[in-house]
């Protein structure tokens, strides 16, 4: 999978449990964004195909990619609601739904908090 870095100018948010330089003041406690992608036929199709063929699937690590930015973007969003200036110790899953062929899921969390 290709890497991504993550920017939003009101929430800072890291994987680590702590900000470098910074204090954490307060704990809003656990925000979490899920994102569920609907199915697209084309990049079934496609993806089956490198099943039985092998190799990488580009169209559905593209699709996977945007979806983690779409899980941050609602996690910091979730921090904005709670009044958190950062979200930290921040992780990302997923996991199928409905076995294999099913939904993917998208889960992203964190700790929201007050910096300074």
């Amino acid at each position: 999978m290709t890497a991504f870095s993550y920017h939003d100018d009101e929430i800072l948010v890291t994987t680590s449990h702590t900000v470098p330089g910074r204090e954490i003041t307060g704990h809003h406690g656990v925000v979490v964004a899920d994102v569920t992608p609907g199915r697209n036929i084309g990049k079934d199709i496609a993806g089956g195909l490198r099943d039985i063929v092998g190799g990488r699937s580009k169209s559905w690590e593209k699709t996977l990619e945007e979806n983690q930015e779409t899980a941050l973007d609602e996690l910091v969003e979730e921090a904005k609601s709670v009044g958190a200036d950062a979200v930290v110790a921040v992780d990302i899953t997923d996991e199928s739904l409905g076995g294999q062929g099913g939904m993917m899921n998208i889960k992203a969390f964190g700790t929201a908090v007050s910096i300074r």
